[in-house]
C-alpha cells in the first residue's frame, strides 16, 4: 500500500511494550495497554493503534496521565463499583474495572463498574470482549473530549462516546463496537495524515457549516473555536441526527452522570483528562441454559449472513466478523502502519534512546513525515 510500511505483529507489540515500559509502566501494564492498542490495529481500526502513541506519550509527559497512579474503589456493592481512576492510564483501570464487573457478575449474575477521572482507553470493543471471550455478556462505554456537536448546536458539547456490545457465539461472537458520531476523532488524524478530505456530512466548522478540511476540524476542536464531528445521522432530524446525539447522551448517562465525574464538554481541562468509563457483564445464565442461548444467538446470525442479498451485492455480515477475518490477515501478512506514524515512532524511540533500525528498521531512518512533536 502507498503510505505504509508493513511490519509482523510480534515487531510493532514488542516496539509498544518496550516503550510504555520506558514511559514508566510496568510489564504487566506495559502488555496491557499494547494489547489493547494492537487488538485495534488487528481489527483493521486504524484510528485507535499505533497511531495514537504519540498521544499518549504527550500526555504523560503534560501530567495528563500519571504513570503512578493508584486507583481507588470510591463506592462498593455486591454488584457495583465506582472507581476513581487517580488520572491514570484509561487501559490500566479500564481493563482491571471490566476484570472486576466480571468477577461480581459471576457471583451474583450481573455486574455494573463505572469510572472516573481517567484518560483514552482505546476501543470500546476490547472490554466488552473481555466479557464474551469468558461466555459472558459485555457492555463497554466512554466519555471522551468534545467532539461531538449537538443536533442544529456548532459548538462540541459531546464526545465520540462509543458504545460496545458482546455477546457468545459460534463461530465467532457478535461484537458491535461504534461511536455515536459519525466518525471518530482518531478518522480524522488519519486523513489529515493522508491530506485525504473528508467525506461530506462528517464535519463542521467554527460556522456550524460542513467543512471537508480535516486540519481545520482538528484545529476548530483544539482551540475550542467551535465546529466538530456530527453526530450519527448527520446534520439534521431529517437524517436521524437526533438519534446519534441520544446515544451520545446515553454513554454520557452510564459513564460521567452515575459515577459524578466530569461530563465530555468539561474533559481535557485544566490539565486533567477526566475522561469517564462504564462496564456492565451480565452471566446468560440468570436467563436460562447459557448453552442454549448461544446456541439460538448463533442460529440467528447464520440466517442473517443467508439473507437475500441487495442487487450486486454477494455479502451481508454480521458485527465482529470482519474483524475476525482482519485479525486473522494481519497476524498471517503484518499490520500496515502510516509512514507518518512509522515517522512519529521513530523520532519517540530516539527520544526514549531506543534502537531505531532493530524496532523498525533501517528504511524508517529516511521516512519524511509531518513536522515533528519531539523538535
Amino acid at each position: 500500500m502507498d503510505n505504509y510500511m508493513n511490519y509482523p505483529y510480534e515487531k510493532i507489540k514488542k516496539f509498544c511494550e518496550d516503550a510504555f515500559e520506558k514511559f514508566g509502566f510496568n510489564k504487566e501494564e506495559a502488555r496491557i495497554i499494547t494489547d489493547v492498542l494492537l487488538l485495534s490495529d488487528l481489527f483493521g481500526i486504524e484510528s485507535h493503534g499505533t497511531q495514537r502513541l504519540v498521544r499518549y506519550h504527550k500526555s504523560i509527559e503534560k501530567g495528563m496521565i500519571k504513570v503512578d497512579a493508584k486507583p481507588e474503589t470510591v463506592f462498593e456493592t455486591p454488584v457495583s463499583a465506582v472507581i476513581d481512576a487517580k488520572d491514570g492510564m484509561g487501559q490500566v483501570v479500564a481493563y482491571r474495572a471490566m476484570e472486576l464487573a466480571i468477577e461480581k457478575a459471576r457471583k451474583v449474575g450481573m455486574a455494573f463498574v463505572t469510572v472516573r477521572n481517567s484518560n483514552h482507553y482505546g476501543i470500546a470493543g476490547y472490554y466488552a470482549k473481555m466479557a464474551s471471550d469468558q461466555g459472558l455478556i459485555g457492555i463497554s462505554t466512554t466519555n471522551t473530549n468534545p467532539i461531538m456537536v449537538p443536533t442544529y448546536g456548532r459548538k462540541a458539547m459531546l464526545g465520540t462516546n462509543p458504545i460496545a456490545i458482546a455477546f457468545p457465539a459460534e463461530p465467532y461472537p457478535f461484537l458491535f463496537d461504534a461511536s455515536t458520531t459519525v466518525v471518530t476523532r482518531g478518522k480524522l488524524e488519519v486523513y489529515n495524515k493522508l491530506d485525504k478530505p473528508l467525506h461530506d456530512g462528517w464535519a463542521i466548522d467554527a460556522t456550524g457549516n460542513g467543512s471537508t478540511d480535516a486540519a481545520n476540524v482538528l484545529r476548530c476542536i483544539n482551540d475550542h473555536l467551535g465546529g466538530g464531528i456530527l453526530p450519527l445521522g448527520g446534520i439534521s432530524e431529517d437524517t436521524g441526527s437526533h438519534k446519534g446525539y441520544g446515544w451520545g447522551m446515553v454513554a454520557e448517562l452510564f459513564t460521567s452522570i452515575v459515577s459524578l465525574g466530569t461530563t465530555s464538554d468539561k474533559t481535557g481541562s485544566g490539565g486533567k483528562g477526566g475522561i469517564c468509563h462504564g462496564f456492565f457483564v451480565m452471566d446468560p445464565a440468570i436467563c436460562g441454559d447459557p448453552d442454549a442461548i448461544k446456541a439460538h444467538l448463533s442460529a440467528y446470525l447464520k440466517e442473517l449472513r443467508d439473507a437475500p442479498k441487495a442487487e450486486g451485492q454477494t455479502r451481508i455480515y454480521t458485527h465482529g466478523e470482519k474483524e475476525v477475518f482482519a485479525m486473522q490477515d494481519r497476524l498471517k501478512n503484518g499490520i500496515n502502519v502510516n509512514i507518518n506514524t512509522v515517522a512519529e515512532m521513530r523520532d519517540m524511540a530516539q527520544y526514549l534512546g531506543m534502537d531505531v533500525v532493530a524496532y523498525l528498521g533501517e528504511e524508517a531512518l529516511s521516512i519524511k513525515g509531518k513536522e515533528s512533536v519531539y523538535k
